[in-house]
């Protein structure tokens, strides 16, 4: 049985090679991304262990805390983006890595914001 971690190892480690060869790595329900910057737009998201609305809340971020995103993840069956990332809170300088939905931590600093193609 190969760990959680093991996993994203080698998913990482396989979009890695992917990007220096020059193509695009994509994946099924993932998308990778060089690590950006944003702040979250809404007033409160929650940010859960994976992408999906019944994954563990691991903490809460609100709007203006700092993101450091890196990955973009669609969720087919809720039909719903989501940003992974690391969240620093303004309240307490806690940082909180995960999953939080898309339109509250987008690149482009707004809300509704673009969302990317959906994955085939």
């Amino acid at each position: 049985m190969i760990t959680q971690r093991v996993k994203r190892t080698l998913l990482a480690t396989t979009m890695g090679l992917a990007v220096a060869a020059g193509g695009v790595a994509t994946a099924s329900t993932a998308q990778a991304y060089d690590t950006g910057h944003t702040k979250i737009s809404c007033s409160a998201v929650k940010i859960r262990t994976a992408p999906s609305k019944t994954a563990t809340v691991v903490g809460i971020g609100y709007r203006g805390d700092k993101v450091a995103y890196d990955q973009w993840a669609y969720k087919r069956v809720e039909k719903q983006w989501y940003t992974r990332g690391t969240v620093t809170r303004r309240s307490d300088g806690k940082k909180v890595r995960g999953y939080m939905v898309y339109q509250c931590a987008n690149p482009y600093g707004t809300n509704p914001a673009p969302t990317p193609p959906i994955p085939k």
